[in-house]
């Protein structure tokens, strides 16, 4: 029986970031909202938590794409509503999350700005912007913002998309 982990991205839109993890195999199920930590990180930002079979795909592979589908190097001035983070769970996953983003660094030119913070809390973004990308592809703000990033994802990651994903809706997928 495969184990089923967690991991809380946050970066860009949860809409972008929902659809992202949506598309690849292993992933479970992707919860849409918003996330915060502790401190000075303790407002919310818009993030997803991603519940994934890690015999399926790898946390670094997790990581990596979240960080090559979101602008994890500018401190642009939505930060505090799309703060670049990874939200872990155990003190086993500070560590291991620190690592995997200094192992990931070497694809960037630029310094990468994401951070590792304690999941504190989650509030769910309103069930009607749940499966956004993949129940109306043809949206304005899908073919803009959520498309350019498949388009990446299926270009660097394809090994890790699931089949017909990207071009059939995600309740049709899921049901197979």
């Amino acid at each position: 029986m495969q184990k089923l982990q967690k991991i809380g991205l946050g970066g860009g839109c949860y809409w972008c970031t929902e659809a992202v993890f949506q598309s690849l195999k292993g992933v479970y199920n992707v919860e849409q909202g918003f996330i915060a930590s502790t401190g000075v990180n303790s407002s919310f930002s818009e993030a997803v938590i991603v519940h994934f079979y890690e015999d399926s795909i790898s946390l670094k592979d997790i990581i990596a794409v979240h960080l090559h589908t979101h602008n994890s190097t500018s401190q642009h001035s939505m930060r505090s509503k799309y703060r670049s983070a990874v939200y872990i769970f155990s003190d086993e996953d500070a560590g291991l999350i620190s690592g995997l983003l200094e192992a990931i660094q070497g694809d960037f030119v630029e310094p990468l700005i994401t951070q590792v913070l304690w999941f504190n809390t989650f509030k769910p973004s309103d069930s009607q912007f749940h499966n956004y990308y993949f129940t109306d592809t043809e949206r304005p703000f899908c073919k803009t913002h959520i498309q350019p990033k498949l388009q990446l994802l299926l270009d660097t990651f394809s090994a890790h998309v699931k089949k017909g994903t990207l071009a059939t809706p995600v309740n049709k997928v899921l049901a197979q």
